[in-house]
């Protein structure tokens, strides 16, 4: 009998196989998983506090306070609002796709990076901009047009990306049927967007149910407006908890509604080879008139508006308005804020996005779905139920750094998990395999080897949340300590004066922060789509 003392035979494919998807045997594997176990219950407590506020505050309470006519007007205001800006969304993503990816419309890939540019923009700037210079625009209108003009990048991203991917031979087909343009479009090219149009739907509707700022500037009631002058005026009553349970069932049954909106069918192209190159269409000069006059109305509301109002307001206030003794210690907290949030964020959703690509199964993708769910809850429901949850069980920390930090990690860490995710699949198994073989533990080749490789998906990961934080209002303002003011808290506390020149250095350098991340993410987009 041979003896193997350099473990060679273990060593053979079939065994390194074996050994990553028995992983779990070990304590390393046992260690990251039990990591991915927190983090999910963690995730978990929002819920929690929705369930258990229920349960505590009673039946007959629930009643008194949920079927009133005050939750009947804020449920008819946020369905009117959701009801009528998600389709002009969609309409004008899709239109601005189709004419940059599909015409030879003149400086299209100008008017491409400007319908990504308003991502840089926070929504309550746009709402800022728009009160400024129509100090009357309130109610359902002034909501759906800075919606619209805020939220409508986030569809047409993923639209214009999916019209980049499509292959024109379905089209040939269609048309060699006798179809006529307008036919092939709707019939031929517009199911394929159904999951890009579905969604940015979600996601636009998602913002829509959570936004505070936006709403509280042009006085449009909603229920995140609602919950958060309830809980101003009485301090975790019980109104502003049903309130926010009503919200989380709303974010719930959006949810609920998009992935049953789905279906069945295909979306990818099979068979040998590449997709031909996309048809451009070719406009004659009064179409071409006519459809210039679409981006160039978006790019002037959507960025012209905010834009020119800073511009006047920093003019108007001179060199007074810029006090660094105030902007410097803000953006100083909004960097330290922004940097630590995404690295912790990043660094707890290593271990799930590990599990995810190296041992799927179904717990697995439970405990993944849990931070999805939550982090599609208003970011004042989470604000309120860690209020909640810190005064009544964990007083040291109840308004201070960690708190907030947490409701972070809480809100936007899917952002970092989706990158992380992709960036590990890329990392071959068979190195972090072979590293183990080597005597490396099992921690230490995930840190050395797949960490390593992932590294840009990391990254892609932190950035983002990096940039969720630096724009977050609602969560900061209920829970941040005494004395702290980030970028985002500072502008609203000029606002709130209604000092607008003086909110106006807060606004712009939060557009520059953010602009840098908007053209990344516009690149990445081509990049993905095979540009």
């Amino acid at each position: 009998m041979v003896s193997d003392p350099a473990g060679v035979a273990s060593a053979t494919p079939a065994n390194l196989r074996r050994r990553s998807r028995g992983s779990f045997g070990n304590r390393s594997g046992t260690w990251v998983a039990g990591l991915s176990i927190l983090v999910s219950l963690l995730a978990l407590l929002p819920i929690a506090f929705v369930l258990g506020v229920s349960l505590q505050t009673g039946w007959a309470t629930i009643v008194a306070l949920v079927f009133r006519p005050r939750v009947a007007e804020l449920l008819i205001n946020t369905v009117l609002l959701v009801v009528i800006t998600i389709p002009l969304c969609v309409a004008l993503g899709v239109a601005l796709a189709w004419l940059t990816e599909r015409t030879d419309l003149p400086g299209r890939r100008l008017w491409s990076l400007l319908a990504t540019a308003p991502l840089a923009v926070p929504a309550f700037v746009h709402s800022y901009a728009w009160v400024s210079l129509v100090p009357p625009i309130h109610g359902l209108f002034a909501g759906v047009l800075v919606s619209v003009i805020a939220y409508f990048p986030f569809l047409y991203l993923p639209i214009a990306a999916t019209l980049r991917r499509l292959d024109p031979a379905i089209e040939d087909v269609a048309e060699s049927l006798g179809l006529k343009p307008w036919a092939v479009f709707f019939r031929v090219v517009l199911p394929q967007l159904r999951l890009a149009i579905g969604g940015g739907a979600l996601l636009v509707g998602l913002h829509l149910l959570a936004e505070y700022g936006l709403y509280a500037m042009i006085r449009f009631d909603t229920f995140t407006t609602a919950i958060f002058d309830q809980f101003k005026s009485t301090f975790n009553g019980p109104a502003a908890n049903m309130l926010a349970g009503v919200l989380a069932l709303c974010c719930l049954a959006m949810l609920t509604a998009e992935s049953a909106s789905r279906g069945q069918a295909r979306y990818a192209r099979v068979g040998s080879g590449s997709a031909r190159l996309q048809r451009i269409l070719r406009l004659d000069r009064k179409t071409t008139a006519l459809a210039l006059t679409l981006p160039i109305v978006s790019s002037v509301l959507a960025l012209g508006v905010p834009l020119i109002t800073l511009g006047k307001w920093l003019i108007a206030g001179g060199a007074e308005v810029w006090k660094l003794g105030d902007l410097l210690p803000a953006l100083e907290q909004t960097l330290l804020l922004g940097v630590a949030g995404a690295i912790i964020t990043t660094c707890a959703a290593i271990p799930i996005a590990w599990l995810s690509i190296r041992s799927p199964g179904r717990l697995h993708r439970v405990l993944e779905s849990c931070n999805y769910i939550t982090s599609s809850l208003p970011g004042i429901v989470v604000a309120l139920a860690l209020v909640t949850i810190t005064i009544n069980f964990a007083r040291p920390i109840y308004q201070t750094t960690i708190t907030v930090l947490l409701a972070y990690v809480l809100m936007f860490l899917p952002r970092a998990l989706v990158s992380l995710r992709a960036g590990i699949a890329q990392a071959p198994v068979e190195l972090e395999n072979m590293a183990r073989s080597l005597g490396r533990s099992p921690s230490q080749a995930l840190w050395l080897i797949t960490l390593r490789l992932a590294a840009p998906g990391a990254a892609a990961g932190a950035a983002l949340v990096f940039l969720a934080i630096t724009n977050e209002l609602t969560a900061t303002l209920l829970l941040a300590p005494n004395g702290t003011r980030t970028l985002a808290t500072g502008f609203w506390a000029m606002t709130s004066e209604i000092d607008y020149a003086a909110a106006a250095p807060y606004a712009l350098i939060m557009i520059l922060l953010s602009l840098p991340l908007t053209g990344l993410l516009y690149h990445q987009s081509k990049r993905t789509a095979g540009r």
